[in-house]
């Protein structure tokens, strides 16, 4: 037999062990079938038969022979904990690999590194043989803006972060604020680590206040765990800051936006809209656009990159920011 045969019957009659339940009446042949095709092994009833038939001389399974359908599953009491990953698993492991990195305490992904070189190690193996170990090659997630390098973090640093999260307990930390350009020394109360495109950011209270706040992990400089458990503010709760607009920088205040739009705009904001209440209505050059949003930095980005399409009309407040910008980059090229 050839080598990527063997390796295909092989990693098949793998995922068909790992199918079994531990208890009878256990599962027919059928139910295994279609079971395998949707982990991607496309085979019929006559071969899954001839597997388990085959793989219960090797390991202690049983068939429930007591009534039609038959049943196959694990001989109670017997291990049934496969060290291996199925094909659906490493094809997971391989799409969130990267993502989790930055996120994953170093002593958890640390355990999890054997499990990431099996997944590759399987995919590699079947993707010869295997239409579904090749998914991982027909798919991408692309961020839509400009792709930054990201930048460095010190791994002993984000090791130290990740574990004063994990004990709950403060951290002292010299740390470089970017819009003052000065380091500065403080005492932490870590609340929750966050990923934002390729920056993970640190939200954590200031001693001894209460606001929350944002730090980007690779501006620390100094980081030490400390004994003193977090003053953890009890109204805090990850999924709610998050709602309340904090990762697009802004104070939470909600604004109605009306702009005159143009162009290719019209067409991406239709597909795409800015917000639920979002409204579009044509005029006589261009289009009319009013949509409750939130009023941040992001908002303020996406308009100036957008500055050729869009005109701001209300609020004033964003309108002279706008503008502002505007002018000052007229000027940058007027100089020139």
């Amino acid at each position: 037999m050839p080598a990527a045969n063997s390796r295909s019957t092989l990693s098949r009659q793998w995922e068909l062990l790992k199918l079994l339940p531990s208890r009878p009446p256990g599962y027919t042949v059928q139910m295994l079938v279609e079971q395998l095709a949707d982990a991607g092994y496309g085979i019929s009833k006559r071969t899954v038969e001839r597997d388990l038939n085959e793989l219960s001389l090797l390991f202690p399974l049983q068939c429930n022979n007591k009534g039609i359908p038959y049943g196959w599953y694990w001989t109670p009491g017997s291990p049934s904990d496969l060290p291996s990953v199925t094909l659906s698993e490493a094809l997971t492991l391989q799409l969130v690999e990267n993502s989790l990195r930055p996120l994953l305490p170093a002593g958890i992904l640390k355990s999890l590194q054997p499990r990431f070189a099996q997944a590759r190690q399987k995919l590699d193996a079947l993707t010869a043989q295997m239409p579904a170990a090749r998914w991982i090659d027909k798919i991408a997630s692309v961020a839509p803006e400009l792709n930054l390098i990201a930048p460095e973090i010190d791994p002993d640093l984000l090791d130290a972060i990740q574990q004063a999260l994990l004990g709950d307990q403060q951290i002292d930390s010299t740390y470089f604020a970017a819009h003052t350009n000065k380091t500065r020394t403080l005492t932490l109360n870590p609340l929750a680590l966050i990923l934002r495109g390729n920056i993970s950011y640190l939200a954590a209270t200031v001693e001894p206040y209460t606001d929350v706040r944002l730090f980007a992990v690779h501006r620390f400089k100094q980081v030490e765990i400390l004994e003193t458990p977090t003053n953890r503010p009890a109204d805090f709760e990850l999924k709610t800051y998050i709602k309340s607009g904090a990762l697009q920088f802004s104070q939470g205040d909600v604004i109605q936006l009306k702009a005159r739009i143009s162009g290719d705009l019209v067409n991406l904001l239709t597909e795409t809209p800015l917000s639920a209440d979002m409204q579009i209505k044509a005029e006589e050059d261009s289009h009319a656009l009013s949509a409750t949003v939130l009023d941040s930095w992001e908002l303020h980005w996406w308009v100036l990159s957008q500055a050729n399409a869009i005109e701001v009309l209300e609020p004033p407040e964003l309108r002279a920011e706008i503008s502002r910008k505007i002018a000052m980059a007229h000027a940058l090229y007027e100089e020139s």
